[in-house]
């Protein structure tokens, strides 16, 4: 039997996030995950948050390792995932067009949560830029947004360990790095997005949370 992938640092994160998700999310119905990795966040929240269908996206080579997570849950409320990619050309958005949640009358109304945990450092600049793109295309007119992970502000390191977590980034890929919260803030306004709150998280991490509309 193919062996589930695992993350620790999902294991240490999920409840912290947990909290934030439960509040800014009480009132959705449909999230779209975007690079949900392992698959553990998806089954960890679908389970506390049942009135939510949580629909995981990644990329292609993610998808098997987040199937078997979801096998094994076996929650009604996670559909299979979706291959997803945040691409800069041929133009900057997402890639395939993920399908758009559909209300009573039949009629496209995007997804009203979206949640990413980890990503935005991850990719290059100009993929961060398709992210929000992407993002632009897939939302419910008041839909709210969360990402977690690290960043930094006014160009300063918040600590020491994301100095150093930033050198280990560059050094693996030089496209990656922790990125400055005012440039992400900006995109987002950029597409309607406006910030609602700003959360410490363990880890000198955050949890970003934008609403639309």
């Amino acid at each position: 039997m193919t062996e589930r992938p695992y993350s620790p640092s999902c294991e240490r994160n999920r409840d912290p996030i947990l909290a934030v998700l439960r509040e800014h999310f009480a009132d959705r119905r449909e999230v779209l995950e975007i690079g949900s990795g392992t698959g553990q966040h998806a089954v960890h929240f679908a389970a506390a948050m049942p009135w939510l269908r949580w629909q995981c996206s990644d990329g292609a080579a993610y998808l098997p390792g987040i199937r078997l997570w979801l096998a094994e849950a076996a929650l009604a409320n996670t559909p299979p995932p979706l291959e997803l990619q945040a691409i800069v050309e041929p133009a900057p958005g997402f890639a395939p067009p993920p399908p758009l949640p559909r209300g009573g009358d039949g009629v496209a109304r995007g997804f009203d949560a979206v949640f990413s945990a980890n990503t935005l450092h991850i990719m290059g600049w100009p993929q961060v830029e398709a992210f929000f793109a992407g993002l632009a295309t897939v939302l419910a007119d008041d839909a709210c947004v969360v990402v977690y992970g690290p960043f930094n502000y006014a160009g300063a390191y918040t600590s020491d360990s994301n100095r150093d977590f930033d050198g280990w980034l560059k050094a693996r890929d030089p496209a990656s790095a922790i990125r400055d919260f005012e440039a992400v803030d900006a995109l987002a306004a950029a597409i309607g997005l406006r910030l609602r709150a700003d959360i410490a998280m363990p880890a000198n991490n955050r949890c970003l949370v934008w609403r639309r509309g």
